[in-house]
């Protein structure tokens, strides 16, 4: 495996030796990691990750981890869950409001970008090994052309590569927040108990940890689904109720969370083929984000390609679609390093 990512400085001789503070500031988690750049490629010296939530500003988190490095790095890039423009971004998830110009003046850093985290996830393809992917579907022959990536964790990031001739180029979008298409019934009666508290109601209310919440609450509270009391204890004891439904599907656990996972891979199906139809991504489908490699099994299952390849008229383009697995949780970080060493400053 080999993408080959264009980066308008790569190789350049005055980056060696020099050192990138790279970010992916998540909904859930900040992490950061420090890089040297030796040549065309990065090497990780030390990294951390900290709860988003539980700080009040990413300068801070910034102070704290350079506190025991004695020299300022050279660039920081941040990968970040929002539309960037101007070097600037409100995160969807989160209440922080970060500007590059901003960060550059307060912390002393020669170089501050800011960049989507589903961009810089794509960039992380730069860095990613054989082994950093789980193969769903692969026809064994070369793909050519776009590529797109779908990654629900706390949101649903979407992006996609642009495939120029020679080499791809990542761009981000915020398709995550496209209107829900119900299809079922069943899917229409999800639509109107979630528009009743979201209002309008989008792919990232279902194809997202919190999504996998919603369509389980839906099942049980408003279709009947029963819910034993050992799985009533589990959620009391497990910060993360997604996982303890994923995890007691997979294991046939439990009816109610069977169907929920059910429905949330048909879900998430149905939106990649969206998001590949709308960039003709015939070079493959990526899945990231926290949730997929939790769940590959699912996913390596008949249904969800079964799902993504049915269509009225496209199937046969989406039935050579490769379909892989980001099983490296550091991309989005790898990426953001990639993108500030490399990349247009």
């Amino acid at each position: 495996m080999h993408y080959s990512l264009y980066f308008p400085q790569k190789g350049k001789t005055e980056l060696q030796g020099k050192t990138i503070l790279a970010a992916d500031i998540g909904g859930t988690k900040t992490s950061l990691g420090l890089f040297a750049a030796q040549g065309d490629t990065l090497k990780l010296l030390r990294e951390a990750t900290v709860p988003s939530a539980g700080n009040s500003t990413f300068k801070g988190i910034v102070a704290k981890f350079l506190e025991s490095h004695s020299d300022t790095p050279d660039i920081l890039s941040i990968g970040v869950a929002g539309p960037v423009a101007d070097n600037r971004v409100k995160l969807t998830n989160l209440t922080w409001e970060l500007d590059g110009s901003e960060l550059q003046h307060n912390l002393g850093i020669g170089h501050v970008v800011l960049l989507n985290d589903l961009e810089a996830t794509a960039y992380g393809l730069a860095g990613l090994m054989e082994d950093d992917l789980a193969t769903v579907f692969d026809h064994g022959e070369p793909a050519k052309g776009n590529m797109a990536i779908l990654a629900p964790g706390t949101g649903l990031g979407e992006a996609g590569l642009f495939w120029d001739g020679s080499a791809y180029r990542p761009f981000a979008t915020e398709g995550g927040h496209s209107d829900f298409a119900p299809q079922t019934e069943l899917d229409l009666e999800l639509y109107a108990y979630l528009g009743q508290e979201e209002g309008i109601v989008c792919w990232e209310h279902v194809v997202s940890g919190p999504g996998i919440s919603r369509i389980y609450r839906f099942l049980r509270d408003s279709k009947g689904y029963k819910e034993p009391a050992w799985l009533t204890e589990n959620f009391k004891n497990d910060s993360d109720p997604a996982a303890v439904i994923s995890h007691a599907a997979m294991r046939e656990l439990d009816a109610t969370c069977i169907k929920t996972m059910e429905l949330f891979v048909r879900y998430m199906a149905r939106e990649a083929t969206s998001l590949v139809l709308k960039h003709k991504a015939t070079g493959g489908l990526l899945l990231g984000g926290g949730i997929p490699p939790r769940i590959y099994p699912l996913l390596h299952d008949a249904p969800f390609r079964e799902q993504f390849i049915r269509n009225s008229h496209m199937a046969e383009l989406l039935e050579n679609v490769p379909i892989k697995v980001i099983l490296n949780s550091k991309a989005a970080l790898i990426g953001a390093a990639y993108y500030g060493a490399y990349g247009e400053i």
